[in-house]
């Protein structure tokens, strides 16, 4: 007999039989034991070169979020390696603009792209801060109030510019899939906004017998004159070295409002449109004061400068996506779901909404 309220499926069931001689072991089972065996076997015998000593040496690092002041709220989101760094830089450009009322959405919009870009541009010199100089000091530098301004003076509300403009370094290319994200919150104030991924659809789409998926995050390290699956150019700091972690764009972010309190969590599933994506729904929540599944339902933009083109969902308004044509933008469509965003609320009477994205099949929202 199964309990009331206890979600069982027969494919998991046979997985943790399949692992259980090992439960007893612990954390040790995954890093040492029958499970990491199982793993290495599986990747050797596909021609991976991962060892038992690697898993071994694998060490969790927790690393301190950043976090910046913008307009009213406190917004903490993940640091270097991941990308959370990118998403806080290009709304603390934006608030240097009026991005809030509705009728003026076409130079919104612009703003908004350009802000994505210069945001853009900055995720080209980070990378593992235990591999690359000065990467906790330039995090700093990029959410500095001075900084922003100053990037923000560069917009023109005119034109938009060629991509070395952002680009500083000028890398060009030569020419996230299997993602998810949740979001959950509770009364005490606890919230947790978490993304996890194997990188590409069903990673390296090898599975182990106890049921584990490889990944395929190697493809997020940069190699030398090529881009990864996600159209990234390869920058030398996320270039690939033993026991390094690549780049993620993992966005992850909670805010918070002017008296502490919990106010709104949100993050995206999507490779490289996980940035874009995430900023979108903060945007459409802090500033322009939509419910939490208005904002994630609402049309999205994606621009990560190389290639230079600036993508719109089918849905966008034509009459601002020809807008953006006029100011030289490079105007592209594609198909909704090439992101998937989850997000939660909290209003100041503690009342909570839940708000998943219909983009992705099966995706869902509850409250209890």
């Amino acid at each position: 007999m199964i309990p009331f309220g206890l979600l069982f499926t027969h494919r998991m069931a046979r997985s943790l039989l399949r692992a259980k001689p090992s439960v007893d072991q612990r954390v040790d089972a995954f890093y040492t034991g029958s499970i990491a065996k199982n793993i290495i076997s599986t990747a050797q015998t596909n021609g991976g070169i991962i060892t038992l000593d690697d898993l071994k040496k694998y060490k969790v690092i927790i690393r301190k979020p950043v976090q910046i002041k913008y307009r009213n709220y406190t917004i903490t989101s993940c640091p270097a390696p991941s990308s959370g760094i990118i998403a806080l830089s290009a709304l603390g450009i934006l608030e240097n603009f009026d991005i809030s009322n509705s009728s003026s959405i076409n130079t919104t919009t612009h703003l908004l792209d350009e802000a994505i870009k210069f945001a853009y541009g900055q995720r080209m010199s980070i990378g593992d801060p235990a591999f690359v100089k000065n990467v906790t000091d330039l995090q700093t530098f990029y959410l500095q109030k001075s900084t922003s301004k100053e990037l923000a003076d560069r917009i023109s509300l005119s034109t938009t510019f060629p991509s070395y403009y952002y680009n500083p370094e000028n890398y060009t290319a030569q020419r996230e899939s299997g993602t998810s994200h949740l979001v959950t919150a509770d009364a005490s104030g606890l919230v947790v906004s978490l993304t996890s991924t194997v990188n590409y659809y069903f990673g390296s789409q090898l599975m182990t017998e106890d049921g584990i998926i490889l990944n395929d995050e190697m493809d997020d390290f940069s190699t030398p004159g090529t881009s990864n699956g996600f159209g990234y150019i390869a920058t030398p700091a996320n270039y690939i070295a033993p026991y390094k972690r690549p780049l993620s764009s993992i966005s992850p972010t909670i805010v918070e409002d002017n008296e502490g309190n919990f106010h709104f969590a949100t993050g995206a599933a999507g490779g490289s449109r996980i940035i874009t994506a995430t900023l979108q729904s903060l945007w459409h929540v802090l500033d322009q004061g939509m419910d939490v599944q208005s904002a994630i339902n609402a049309p999205r933009l994606h621009d990560q400068i190389v290639p230079l083109t600036t993508t719109f969902e089918y849905t966008y308004d034509n009459a601002t996506t020809a807008y953006m044509a006029a100011l030289g933008h490079n105007v592209t469509w594609v198909a909704p779901g090439q992101s998937v965003v989850q997000g939660v609320t909290r209003d100041r009477n503690g009342v909570f909404a839940a708000a998943s994205d219909g983009r992705k099949l099966d995706s869902g929202s509850t409250i209890y």
